[in-house]
């Protein structure tokens, strides 16, 4: 696996969030809990409330620290759906039990915007995503989602923006066309993380950090996991590790595969609202795809660039910049203050792999695109645990086989992969 020292710790959440950082012991000695949940980002944190406010007895572990990795370093883009989209959920599932995930996505939606508000945190929280055609016949794309949306998934909010409007939302010549949906948004992630662990903490849950977990076992009816200094017993195990899962579980480690991920934070601009007058984060539709917001001390943070052969560039601000230029012809030479990377988990379909058996569980898979699907398996996990598995049952239908090859060759065939597809955007 890759690993952890190519991560860049040097985000703009990280100096956004330097105030509220808190740090929480290493587990030493042996306890027990209900439920034991492994991997302290969003599909972690979001299982361990829940379960805790639910009146179980949580631990969480995470071998580094909360939110360390991509959960607290991604683009905070909160978007509706999967990255694989819809289709292969619906040859799975067919109409109606996909129908149910859909809503589950809509009820992540809703759910995250009053997270912060029953908590009493904030996360920079702002309404609005626009879905954009870089290419004219990628125009039709836009057209087709707004009507599936609608009439298959009763997803009825989406808003056509034509050529003629794109400079209400993004002052860029880029863009073709839009497709503005008013119930995603964007936020801080690290904001996130943090006021979500300290909700966790309120309801009684522990949190021990720096407590990488080692080994799991079958032991007492339920699973005993070893750290370096302790260990945990607990009549169920929940396994939120993403692209870090490793050696501790290679049956799942199989079924997904590391990719680099980086973005950059300009300098504070005067004219920032005048980049995005509405305020909307913005992604395209090509297949490596550009991603940009403003955030709330008017910077443009901007992502795109991704890696499959292990690392991130030396010098991701210089990775960065041409992508950024061309979307902004009018930012060239602008100060980049920072620049950050991490590691997704990418499964063969790109369909999220969330299952279940024998009182351990399991949440990855979510391919770059995560803020919201953490959040909709989260509540499928912890229902499961809280005796209802309807839920988790429809997503263990969805495949999500191994890489072919191993790890060795995988990584070479997908970036082979992603070369085939930036050619396709181009022309």
């Amino acid at each position: 696996m890759f690993r952890h020292s190519s991560e860049h710790v040097d985000s703009y959440y990280a100096h956004s969030c330097r105030d509220r950082l808190t740090h929480h012991p290493v587990l030493r000695g042996a306890l027990q809990c209900d439920v034991l949940v492994i991997g302290a980002g969003f599909s972690g944190l979001h299982t361990a409330l829940r379960l805790a406010e639910a009146g179980r007895r949580v631990i969480l572990l995470e071998a580094s620290r909360v939110a360390w990795a991509a959960s607290g370093r991604n683009g905070g883009q909160a978007i509706l759906g999967w990255s694989c989209d819809m289709q292969p959920l619906e040859k799975a599932l067919g109409i109606e039990r996909a129908r149910r995930l859909w809503d589950s996505m809509t009820w992540a939606a809703h759910e995250l915007r009053e997270l912060p508000q029953r908590h009493g945190f904030d996360c920079d929280y702002r309404r609005g995503h626009l879905w954009t055609a870089v290419l004219p016949r990628r125009v039709a794309m836009l057209h087709e989602w707004q009507e599936q949306a609608a009439y298959k998934w009763g997803h009825r909010a989406l808003q056509f923006v034509s050529h003629e409007q794109m400079p209400e939302w993004v002052a860029s010549e880029r863009y073709c066309a839009g497709l503005y949906d008013p119930e995603a948004g964007h936020l801080n992630p690290l904001k996130l993380a943090l006021g979500l662990a300290e909700a966790f903490a309120r309801a009684g849950g522990q949190i021990f950090e720096q407590s990488r977990a080692l080994s799991q076992d079958a032991h007492g009816g339920g699973y005993r996991v070893h750290t370096e200094q302790g260990s945990v017993q607990a009549e169920q195990l929940v396994l939120a590790c993403n692209t870090y899962i490793d050696s501790l579980e290679p049956r799942l480690a199989r079924r997904i595969l590391p990719v680099g991920t980086y973005q950059i934070a300009t300098e504070p601009l005067g004219g920032a609202e005048a980049l995005l007058p509405r305020n909307a984060c913005i992604t395209d539709n090509q297949f490596v795809l550009d991603y940009f917001r403003r955030t709330p001390d008017h910077r443009l943070l901007f992502g795109g660039g991704c890696t499959y052969l292990g690392g991130l560039p030396r010098d991701m601000a210089a990775a960065t910049r041409p992508f950024l230029e061309r979307v902004f012809p009018q930012l060239a030479g602008v100060a980049i203050d920072f620049a950050w990377g991490g590691h997704i988990d990418v499964t063969r379909a790109r369909t999220p792999d969330i299952g279940g058996e024998n009182g351990r569980y399991w949440l990855q898979g979510f391919s770059g695109h995560g803020v919201l699907p953490t959040l909709a398996a989260a509540r499928a996990v912890s229902d499961a645990i809280l005796g209802d598995g309807d839920e988790l049952a429809l997503y263990q239908q969805l495949r999500n086989p191994d890489f072919p090859f191993g790890e060795r060759l995988a990584a070479p065939l997908e970036a082979i992969g992603k070369a085939w597809y930036r050619l396709r955007d181009h022309f």
